[in-house]
């Protein structure tokens, strides 16, 4: 079964994650409070940052850079800039 959680980010009870995928304390409170579904967005959102800015997973500006941008994203109703992307028209 299932667990449910009540998604900050999707403001809606949805399908939580299985286990929690990111350490620390930011992990709990996303384990917690952020769907399934709204960790896939963010996915995409940080493999098109990652992409995009060239980062480099080894060096910790960097990964402070990412977790910043997950938090805003997941927990400020932030989108994530993403210079020289054009979401496709509608």
């Amino acid at each position: 079964m299932a667990r449910t959680v009540f998604c900050q980010k999707l403001q809606k009870e949805a399908e939580g994650l299985g286990f929690q995928l990111y350490p620390g304390e930011i992990g709990e409170k996303i384990f917690n409070n952020i769907s399934k579904e709204a960790w896939a967005q963010w996915q995409h959102k940080q493999t098109m940052l990652i992409n995009e800015k060239h980062l480099n997973m080894m060096d910790p500006e960097h990964r402070t850079f990412l977790e910043e941008q997950m938090v805003g994203f997941l927990f400020e109703n932030k989108d994530v800039e993403i210079e020289g992307y054009r979401p496709p028209e509608k």
